[in-house]
């Protein structure tokens, strides 16, 4: 298994459950990580980072983002295996003042 590669055969739990706080826009999502929309796109193909909610514009996790940014893999692996309260899952939460819903 690679870094980034998603951690069980299900498929990512990002944003599962939905909650529109955790959800940045495309848009804003780029404007944080200085990069492009078409890359933040990407990167929601390649590392699971966000989704289409019900057929709908793109969203992107919070603190999946940062994760990724951070280079924090081992976070990363754990938050889209469904992981909401390891330590370092909920350090990412916290950081984005999503402690609530973890």
């Amino acid at each position: 298994m690679t870094l980034f590669e998603q951690a069980d055969d299900m498929g990512a739990h990002v944003l599962r459950p939905y909650d529109r706080r955790e959800a940045l826009s495309l848009r804003r999502a780029a404007e944080i990580a200085g990069r492009s929309e078409s890359t933040v796109r990407t990167w929601c193909a390649v590392h699971d980072i966000g989704r289409r909610v019900a057929n709908g514009p793109w969203q992107v996790s919070a603190p999946a983002l940062c994760m990724l940014l951070d280079g924090d893999g081992n976070a990363l692996a754990e938050y889209l295996g469904g992981d909401r309260s390891s330590p370092k899952v909920r350090a990412y939460f916290e950081r984005c003042g999503l402690a609530a819903l973890i």
